[in-house]
């Protein structure tokens, strides 16, 4: 699409004329919880246009964006496994789902004004582009908001694997991690009143403390080339553009305490 994004002021980027990104290319990576309400299943549209507002506030940054999109709204595969489906089936279901995901967020941003594109480690021509690394790469350079799904193309790899290799693959500056709490805290906030939430943690201390932020495979990836994490709230409007802009929001992972 040609069109000129037209994007209404954020809460992060009222009255911040003068603040500057300090990234220039970013990863987001979004779990299938937030395209749909707390609790839910399935996507709400309302979810998916916030996401795809805040998408686009980042974009008229000057910044590129990557997304890597979950499917868990609509299937976990190693939840199939024990109901008798064979973990690898499973997984491939969830990577399937993924594209919906995908699907659904381009659309939304396209119709925002915005000008995306959709490519997917499983090939499927008819609905989005194959992933090819330089392709992805070239997208961004024209100021694409790039849509990533599929997972890795394999199963038993989660995606927030996906992110950490997706965001090393197209030289991001930084992964963020959307989720539903406001960062990484020492047990689960919402079961234990007394969980401390951690401002910022060192990539050891995330696999020493076995802290269920990312699986352990994505931690490593992320600490061999450097890659910081800030882990954040979705769901309160213009924390995208408060982590890019290096503002203290959720929680910091990077090679320093």
């Amino acid at each position: 699409m040609g069109s000129k994004a037209v994007v209404p002021e954020s809460p992060a980027s009222a009255g911040s004329e003068t603040a500057r990104p300090r990234y220039r290319r970013v990863l987001l990576k979004l779990s299938g919880e937030g395209f749909c309400e707390s609790g839910g299943s399935g996507f709400g549209i309302e979810e998916v246009q916030s996401i795809g507002r805040q998408a686009l506030a980042v974009r008229a940054m000057g910044v590129d964006v990557a997304i890597v999109v979950g499917g868990g709204n609509f299937i976990r595969g190693a939840e199939l496994e024990s109901r008798g489906i064979y973990r690898a089936t499973g997984d491939y279901m969830g990577m399937l789902a993924t594209v919906i995901n995908a699907l659904a967020l381009q659309d939304v941003i396209e119709g925002l004004g915005g000008e995306t594109r959709v490519l997917s480690a499983i090939r499927m021509e008819a609905v989005c582009e194959p992933f090819v690394r330089r392709r992805a790469i070239r997208h961004l350079e024209k100021g694409r908001i790039v849509i990533l799904a599929g997972g890795t193309g394999n199963p038993y790899f989660t995606t927030d694997t996906t992110a950490a290799l997706r965001a090393t693959e197209v030289r991001a500056e930084v992964l963020l991690k959307a989720t539903k709490v406001d960062g990484v805290y020492t047990a689960d906030p919402k079961r234990d009143p007394g969980a401390q939430r951690f401002e910022r943690l060192n990539y050891m201390e995330v696999l020493n403390k076995h802290l269920r932020v990312m699986d352990r495979t994505a931690i490593t990836l992320c600490m061999e080339n450097n890659l910081p994490i800030v882990v954040f709230d979705l769901k309160k409007p213009g924390n995208i553009e408060r982590a890019i802009r290096g503002e203290k929001v959720g929680t910091t992972i990077s090679d320093q305490s």
